[in-house]
């Protein structure tokens, strides 16, 4: 079954058809990368353990180090992501957001990939 082109927060996308249009190769990891992370543990009633939970980070004290290692090891659960070679995460906090900045290899093309983005509250 192949995903359907949409970025968290945001609409499907369709196809110059009007159908609903799916998406592949880098595009498909780097949005299932993202709905992972943003995710919170609990929302999905049938897989209560997804999900990351960015947001709860947030304006919160943080510890950068276990922020990046809740990041790792749920990208790691992701077919896209390169076992192989690890990712190079990097967390900048304020007290709005919270600025993600991930590399990471595509594993099925071998492709470098790097996503970048923020979360809000």
């Amino acid at each position: 079954m192949k995903d359907l082109n949409h970025y968290a927060g945001g609409d499907l996308a369709l196809s110059p058809t009007g159908s609903l249009s799916p998406v592949e190769g880098l595009d498909r990891g780097k949005q299932r990368i993202l709905r992972r992370l943003i995710t919170n543990p609990g929302d999905y009633l049938f897989h209560p353990e997804y999900g990351a939970g960015l947001g709860r980070y947030v304006g919160a004290l943080t510890n950068i180090p276990e922020i990046i290692s809740l990041i790792r090891g749920q990208i790691l659960l992701e077919d896209c992501v390169s076992k192989k070679l690890a990712p190079v995460i990097s967390v900048t906090p304020s007290n709005e957001t919270l600025s993600v900045n991930i590399s990471y290899t595509d594993s099925p093309l071998g492709e470098p990939v790097t996503l970048s983005f923020e979360v809000n509250r």
